[in-house]
């Protein structure tokens, strides 16, 4: 059974919430594997997952909005990623062939993607401890195997998309990752950057010199460019907590003015794989967490953190499969108006 292919029955649309826990929708085989060209810049690897392994799930959290530059999903079942590694840009393509898993890599920072991949497939991820108390959260759990939390140990590429997603509706900010990508950004290595139009997010100096101007024209206000610009002046000692323990690496990156609680949980949820790291100061999530295990719509931080304490240094996965329940309360008033500041 290790590493056989998670195929449900049948798959009800992704919500926002969902979507929220990582759900992103891998075809099974909607046609057969394509055969990417293996050239002398390809490098290839192979791994057998130790437990059953969902790619969707497990590198879903990765994805920014369904038009992500840097992340795309095709018919054969693939996930591709394009990051700034630090040995440079890369892409990754991921298949599953039976109890197997193959990976290709292009660019200068194959290598460290590939000898990365089991911590990206949340190989290291143990949830031996996790121990459903709540029946919503057995049920997932059962009806969502294959969930890992990936680890990517790269800080700039979950930071500043969570930066960007400071108190604003998640369309806006994935919609200025998309244009700050497309406009600074360099094509992915390899077939990504032309077939798939995929990119490479910007390399900290080139953050830096972003005008005024091309922030307000994404949508970004001054304060999330200003605290993006403080975050890549510091880029290599903020990269420096991905090797750090999780509350360490918080800890660091909410040294730079404008990170909090928010925006470091989020980042080191994706960096480190950290299964007790869970998010305060969210808009929706205490309500849905509230609601989901005790029918309280209008819970707090504090009343939240209260019905995870049974799942103590496993909440945040507990959050992810509640997440993943799609059980969210029916908004109550509108849906936040959206605000482009390009059109002031």
């Amino acid at each position: 059974m290790a590493g056989r292919r998670y195929v449900p029955r049948t798959q009800t649309p992704p919500t926002r919430t969902t979507v929220r826990g990582g759900d992103v929708r891998t075809p099974a085989a909607a046609v057969p594997p394509q055969a990417t060209p293996t050239t002398t810049h390809t490098r290839t690897y192979t791994h057998t997952p130790a437990t059953p392994l969902h790619l969707g799930l497990t590198l879903g959290p990765l994805r920014r909005g369904p038009a992500d530059p840097t992340f795309r999903t095709t018919p054969d079942g693939s996930v591709w990623r394009a990051s700034r590694t630090p040995d440079g840009p890369a892409t990754l393509r991921v298949t599953e062939h039976g109890d197997t898993v193959r990976a290709q890599a292009w660019g200068p920072g194959a290598d460290w993607f590939l000898a990365r991949l089991p911590h990206l497939l949340g190989e290291t991820d143990d949830a031996t401890p996790f121990e459903p108390r709540h029946r919503l959260v057995a049920q997932t759990a059962r009806r969502r195997p294959g969930l890992r939390l990936t680890r990517t140990g790269l800080v700039l590429e979950s930071l500043i998309p969570s930066i960007l997603e400071q108190k604003i509706t998640t369309d806006e900010a994935y919609r200025a990752w998309r244009r700050l990508l497309h406009a600074y950004g360099e094509p992915a290595p390899g077939p990504a950057g032309q077939e798939l139009r995929m990119r490479v997010m910007p390399d900290p100096r080139t953050w830096s010199l972003i005008p005024s101007w091309e922030w307000h024209r994404a949508g970004v206000d001054n304060k999330r460019a200003s605290t993006i610009l403080r975050a890549v002046k510091v880029a290599r000692r903020l990269e420096e907590a991905a090797d750090m323990a999780p509350a360490a690496a918080r800890t660091r990156l909410e040294l730079v003015p404008g990170i909090g609680p928010w925006t470091s949980a989020e980042t080191v949820q994706r960096t480190h794989g950290a299964a007790d790291e869970v998010t305060t100061g969210d808009l929706h999530l205490p309500g849905i967490v509230g609601y989901a295990l005790a029918g309280n719509r209008d819970a707090t931080d504090d009343d939240m953190l209260e019905l995870l304490a049974p799942y103590a240094g496993q909440r945040h996965r507990a959050a992810r499969l509640i997440l993943l329940s799609g059980v969210s309360p029916q908004r109550r008033q509108p849906k936040m108006r959206r605000v482009d500041i390009a059109n002031w």
